[in-house]
């Protein structure tokens, strides 16, 4: 199978770097492709702005969706953000790996996500009606891919439970997972977190990444979370509201988009 990693870490010789060289290790030894966009060893611009648009009239009012339509429609967005949607359509599954940065993903990634993510490619995609609203939540481009994601972070495990005081991991994980992954129609797994990040010795790396190992082994058979599709009949239309009565007993914030 062919497999992007989107990998945002600035020092290679780091943890990130470390878990991301096993991937690759590890899943090409499987027979798969891999494909590495290390966007600060490619000094990825994360700030989307008007050079992302240069077929757009100079000193005209910058409009981002209806710029990024048409760059996109037209075959006049950067050569960055093009190569980085051939890579996305070319994968079979896509892992994006970061270190945790106050409760989200490094700026550079977010920066990727906004620039990559065109309208007319990631969003703004099929019918929008008071029938339907667009190809979205379980259907667009990527369905039929896998996502995952590979995090850090520095806190304890228990830092991230239902009475931690992060807050639960799944909850602080939901816009990436749901809104960014699932959105544009990935099937998404369960994410792998790595806890304690600044407290790893050689004896736990060990053990941290043949936990790894394992997932990838596991990554196109592992069940995806399961989602509630948006146009599968469990949210009213046009409404966007999930329907009264499908939640479990006790069910209650995101959890409630589970199905």
């Amino acid at each position: 199978m062919k497999i992007l990693i989107v990998y945002a870490h600035p020092e290679p010789r780091s943890l990130n770097g470390s878990l991301r060289d096993r991937m690759v290790a590890t899943l090409t030894a499987q027979g798969h492709e891999v494909l590495v966009s290390d966007l600060y060893a490619q000094g990825w611009k994360a700030a989307l702005d008007g050079a992302d648009f240069p077929a757009e009239p100079a000193g005209a009012p910058l409009d981002v969706i209806e710029a990024s339509h048409r760059a996109f429609a037209e075959g006049t967005q950067t050569a960055d953000v093009a190569e980085e949607q051939r890579r996305l359509l070319w994968a079979d599954a896509v892992i994006l790996q970061f270190p945790l940065w106050w409760f989200s993903m490094p700026a550079i990634m977010k920066g990727w996500v906004e620039r990559v993510y065109a309208h007319g490619f990631a969003y703004g995609v099929g019918e929008h009606s008071d029938r339907r609203w667009g190809d979205r939540y379980g259907e667009g481009v990527f369905a039929g891919k896998r996502a995952m994601l590979v995090v850090t972070t520095g806190g304890w495990a228990e830092h991230y439970l239902e009475r931690g005081i992060n807050g639960p991991i799944d909850d602080l994980l939901f816009p990436i997972q749901h809104g960014i992954l699932f959105y544009p129609g990935f099937s998404v797994l369960e994410p792998f977190v790595v806890y304690r990040a600044g407290k790893m010795d050689a004896a736990r790396f060990q053990s941290v990444a043949a936990d790894l190992d394992q997932r990838l082994l596991n990554l196109f058979d592992e069940r995806p979370i399961a989602y509630r599709m948006q146009n599968g009949g469990d949210y009213e239309i046009p409404s966007m509201t999930l329907k009264e009565g499908l939640e479990r007993a006790g069910q209650q914030g995101f959890r409630l988009h589970r199905s």
